[in-house]
């Protein structure tokens, strides 16, 4: 699934590890590991770019200005508003292609009978969140880091969602989900974008491939009687749409019955006309879902 209905972002060309984007006026150049591929011209000589991350060979990186730009700036997404802003390790704040999600999940939550709950986990800069919001689900978002849940209080405002409906948690998702199971709290609805790989503040150890399973089987324990939808996305590599397939069939559907399907989400490019693959989702739903 590709996301094909962006103003504001798209992916110019790619190549050599890198892809060229724009950024509503402001034109941006990041590694990305998946290019492997020539590009079709010197992305680096593209006359409007204003900045290039490049990497260290002692890792992270930096970036480096080609024009002047501003440190942060405004992307809209149909009704949704987001601050830009590159950080280190070549990240904006923003996962363009994560589009086909929010709009998946909207059409789930405008189409229910109900007033939905939703768990949002590992929930960075709200772009989920924003999108349930504006669909008038509560929404729970929690994430561990405080520059990153502030940065989505921010756009929760900017899109104009009922920040009423919101809740802002800065915390450990897997003890927060202990703690709300223990508290007796449900959701109809969990959303979950979990790291590849990371340590805890005592040196734990955190692998995606190793903690996904046991994670999404604590999480079934806060779904309501009747949930909605859970969705879980994922950018490491090896974790195919089919591997989070079976994690949710063996989990949320072997619990609650319904539907599991998977899929990899993707960016068109404009110079070379090819999809740029952008990591892979997975999603459970009450309700199968036609197209």
């Amino acid at each position: 699934m590709k996301a094909a209905d962006w103003q504001d972002y798209s992916v110019i060309a790619t190549g050599n590890g890198y892809k060229l984007e724009r950024w509503g006026k402001i034109y941006l150049l990041r590694p990305d590991p998946q290019v492997i591929w020539d590009s079709e011209f010197k992305l680096d000589e593209y006359k409007k770019l204003s900045a290039k991350y490049i990497r260290s060979e002692t890792g992270g990186g930096k970036w480096v200005k080609m024009a002047q730009f501003p440190e942060e700036w405004t992307v809209s997404y149909k009704d949704l508003k987001f601050k830009v802003k590159p950080m280190g390790f070549k990240h904006t704040g923003l996962f363009p292609e994560q589009a086909v999600n929010w709009d998946y999940m909207r059409s789930l939550i405008k189409n229910a009978d109900r007033e939905i709950s939703v768990l949002n986990l590992f929930a960075y800069t709200g772009g989920a969140t924003c999108a349930c919001l504006k669909e008038g689900a509560k929404v729970c978002h929690v994430d561990s880091a405080k520059a990153m849940v502030e940065r989505a209080k921010e756009n929760v405002v900017l899109s104009g969602a009922p920040d009423e409906k919101a809740r802002f948690i800065v915390d450990d998702c897997r003890k927060f989900v202990e703690r709300e199971i223990r508290r007796g709290r449900k959701y109809d609805a969990i959303i979950m974008d979990p790291p590849s790989y990371g340590r805890g503040p005592n040196g734990e150890t955190w692998k995606l491939e190793n903690e996904l399973f046991s994670l999404v089987k604590t999480c079934v324990k806060v779904l309501s009687d009747r949930p909605l939808f859970f969705l879980i996305n994922s950018y490491t590599t090896g974790l195919q749409p089919q591997v989070i397939k079976n994690v949710l069939a063996t989990t949320v559907q072997k619990e609650k019955g319904g539907f599991v399907s998977a899929y990899e989400v993707g960016l068109k490019t404009e110079e070379e006309g090819i999809i740029l693959p952008c990591g892979n989702s997975g999603i459970w739903t009450e309700k199968e879902i036609n197209g």
